[in-house]
């Protein structure tokens, strides 16, 4: 069973699609985690102001479970398209999503964790963090990052420059 971790995002689909060329015919589950409001609201220390006011907790969780299940859907879809056996899931982030990705490793078994990368360098990376870092960092288990298309790209670029002038 591989988990594989899937956000909608361009880099989400190419890991899912390299996944499928690597690991072809494998069991699959396809996560997508969402994040509880109550946990978005810690990170603002004045709350968000009149936009609380707009509708209830519970009514924005259930629209945000909802949006992940139909992310989570479109991701085994696209799996299922590059020839894994998949299935869709969603969990909400209960932990930090490093956290609650590898739980959810656990929950389901998975022999291997497959995500994508953003390529995100430099101070951008260590201010926003990088979920793909963490959860090799943490991983008891084979974890396979799939690099963003461009920043992969971007990287042959370099190499063909450095070759060529060389």
């Amino acid at each position: 069973m591989i988990l594989v971790c899937y956000d909608g995002s361009d880099d989400a689909k190419a890991a899912v699609a390299h996944g499928g060329e690597l690991l072809r015919g494998q069991a699959a589950t396809v996560l997508t985690v969402w994040e509880p409001f109550a946990r978005v609201l810690t990170r603002y220390p004045t709350g968000l102001g009149p936009m609380a006011g707009m509708a209830t907790m519970e009514e924005i969780d259930a629209n945000s479970q909802k949006e992940a299940e139909r992310r989570a859907q479109e991701g085994a879809e696209l799996a299922r398209q590059a020839g894994l056996d998949a299935e869709a899931r969603t969990r909400p982030d209960d932990a930090t999503m490093a956290q609650t990705i590898l739980a959810e490793a656990d929950v389901v078994g998975a022999s291997a964790i497959l995500m994508g990368s953003r390529g995100l360098s430099g101070l951008k990376s260590m201010l926003l963090g990088s979920v793909s870092h963490a959860v090799i960092q943490q991983a008891d288990r084979t974890v396979i990052i799939v690099p963003s298309p461009q920043s992969a790209a971007s990287r042959v670029h370099e190499l063909h420059a450095i070759e060529e002038s060389g």
